[in-house]
């Protein structure tokens, strides 16, 4: 059986992401999914985040991962931090291949050793991030889905 791992903060889970997730489920048996927390980024908490995935891919196991390490950079320190803590969320899991559109995808592979399968990283298929929805969420509304467009209103902007 073969396993893929894809990680994200997904604040807010966008077609960019789903494309990733939907991408790996073409290719693997199996599809990890670990949802970083992110209070400094979005007020939405990671329960609800980690939720849209499991409501939308119901057959994906999803690894809340709420005590990630704070420092950000990609300094060799810093990567190795991270590269430890997931890890240890993985520890007796053989993962085949680390989905990612993203240049830390080749270090993660590595550290997995994993395939490293990198997905839109120029984002030519779905041109969207998460940052752009955060600042423009009804301009950006055919990006992301209903559920999520719903608590990206309720908790981060308060207008419904």
């Amino acid at each position: 059986m073969k396993t893929g791992l894809t990680i994200g903060k997904y604040a807010p889970l966008h077609k960019g992401h789903q494309h990733i997730i939907e991408k790996a489920l073409e290719e693997m048996d199996e599809l990890i999914v670990i949802v970083y927390d992110a209070p400094k980024l979005t007020k939405i908490p990671l329960e609800v985040r980690a939720g849209w995935i499991r409501k939308l891919y119901p057959g994906i196991r999803v690894i809340e991962a709420n005590e990630v390490p704070n420092d950000v950079g990609y300094t060799e320190v810093i990567q190795k931090k991270h590269e430890n803590y997931i890890l240890s969320l993985v520890e007796g899991f053989k993962i085949a291949a680390f989905y990612s559109s993203e240049s830390y995808g080749e270090r993660m592979s590595k550290a997995l050793s994993a395939e490293n399968r990198i997905v839109d990283i120029d984002r030519k298929t779905i041109n969207i991030s998460a940052t752009e929805i955060r600042h423009d969420p009804y301009g950006c509304r055919d990006f992301i889905e209903p559920i999520v467009f719903l608590d990206l209103i309720r908790y981060d902007y308060h207008k419904i």
